[in-house]
């Protein structure tokens, strides 16, 4: 299929589904269009049962479409820069230690914790998967996805405080869980390097590179773009030289193996707060908002569907793996837990330390790790693993039960545990003589 033939499919399936659900279900529409998606691939899969070719068509569709390079290389720069774009820096600086230590260390344990839980969940099931596989499906799994937090979050009247490390944190978190990923992809031996000749000094100067060179290159771009935002006043143009800024700054940085995410997230906060302070007249302002929001609504749709879509994918198991499905799926069930416990180490024990210093409102732990939601970005790393690496299947059967749950059930309890508890979450007050002392 051609690239406008699968844009017509996926927009259609996409405003068909928020349709549905704006006139019948009122659920939010990333959850609605997800679910739908996933509904449509089993009828798909039903209706195959009588016309095998319509399963064909799907399984191209499937294939021509390329979950991984779709996202990873064309919507999640749009998608991250529209999410920086409307968050405060001001928020994000009195947040800063909570989301850099979060979206860092928190990333790093909760990696650890779920390879480790994992590799004795497929002992116990004998699905034999190495254990650095197992640290691979960690690091893909652990990063909170900044698209489906903030596609959900942005609905509810969470406290900003609490919203602000949430989002702050996953805008950060998933460049921080790529450059991880890469990482482990190349001591398992399927990276770029291969798998022998990875030191610890390499692990080091890629997260030097990828990590702090995307920030840098970021705020790079992101100030000649506010300087050529600032010599002009015609929305037309600034609304191009914004898509510029983020189809050719995310390009560039592939080309130079810096992180792409990282320096859209780093990009969008600049040009959301300084230049819009200092560079847009308010009639820019107006129309910059509008197509951006406009943007991000419409790729989240496409994106969720194609989620969706993906269970056609999961379900397409070589014939050698058709008699390990039930412990597929059983692994994926018991991943759910496991990466529910892990994220809560990983949030409760910086919070524990951080509260040494500043005092956290009560249930903050709890919502933190609820609120932690898995989703694209998760699916097209576990889909980017080659064919040929052993368990990959078993991955990705772990990672989309994971992410299902996490936006079905997470996403859609959320709204009540916060009403349940809004009434604890308040402004927290500074501890009394701290030199640090601020609401976290």
């Amino acid at each position: 299929m051609s690239a406008f033939e699968i844009l017509a499919c996926l927009l259609t399936l996409a405003a068909l589904f928020s349709y549905l659900n704006h006139r019948y279900l009122q659920l939010p529409t990333t959850i609605a269009v997800m679910v739908m998606a996933m509904v449509f691939s089993l009828a798909l899969l039903g209706v195959s049962l009588f016309v095998p070719q319509v399963k064909t068509q799907a399984a191209q569709l499937l294939e021509d479409m390329d979950f991984d390079r779709t996202l990873m290389h064309g919507m999640l720069a749009y998608l991250l820069f529209a999410g920086a774009l409307h968050m405060d820096w001001n928020d994000l600086a009195r947040q800063k230690v909570v989301i850099g230590v979060l979206a860092t260390l928190g990333v790093l344990a909760s990696t650890f914790i779920v390879g480790g839980l994992t590799w004795l969940i497929t002992q116990v099931l004998d699905l034999e998967l190495p254990l650095i596989y197992c640290l691979l499906f960690g690091a893909l799994i652990s990063p909170t996805d900044p698209i489906a937090v903030m596609g959900i979050l942005k609905k509810l009247s969470a406290p900003k405080t609490l919203e602000t490390k949430i989002c702050g944190e996953s805008l950060f978190n998933d460049g921080v869980g790529v450059v991880l990923f890469i990482a482990l992809s190349q001591i398992a031996g399927f990276g770029d390097h291969g798998g022998h000749d990875v030191a610890v000094w390499d692990i080091g100067q890629l997260f030097l590179v990828e990590a702090v060179g995307g920030v840098v290159f970021g705020f790079i771009i992101g100030l000649i773009a506010y300087r050529m935002l600032r010599s002009v006043d015609h929305y037309q143009v600034e609304i191009l030289i914004s898509l510029a800024l983020v189809t050719g700054g995310y390009a560039l940085a592939g080309a130079l193996h810096l992180s792409g995410p990282l320096a859209m997230v780093v990009a969008g906060l600049l040009i959301g707060n300084h230049g819009r302070s200092f560079a847009m007249s308010r009639t820019t302002r107006e129309h910059l908002d509008m197509f951006w929001e406009l943007l991000d609504e419409i790729l989240n749709a496409i994106l969720f569907v194609m989620i969706g879509l993906e269970m056609l994918a999961l379900l397409e198991l070589k014939v050698s793996e058709r008699s390990n499905l039930d412990n597929y799926l059983l692994a994926g069930v018991l991943a759910i837990p496991t990466t529910l416990f892990a994220r809560f180490m990983a949030v409760g024990i910086p919070t524990a330390v951080l509260s040494r210093f500043r005092r956290f409102t009560p249930h903050a732990v709890k919502i933190l790790t609820w609120g932690g939601l898995r989703g694209g970005i998760s699916v097209a790393l576990a889909l980017s693993i080659s064919p040929s690496v052993p368990g990959r299947q078993l991955i990705l059967t772990m990672t989309y039960v994971v992410v299902v749950f996490s936006i079905v059930v997470q996403g859609l309890t959320i709204s009540p545990l916060l009403r349940r508890w809004v009434d604890h979450l308040t402004v927290e007050p500074a501890v009394p003589g701290s030199a640090s002392s601020q609401a976290s």
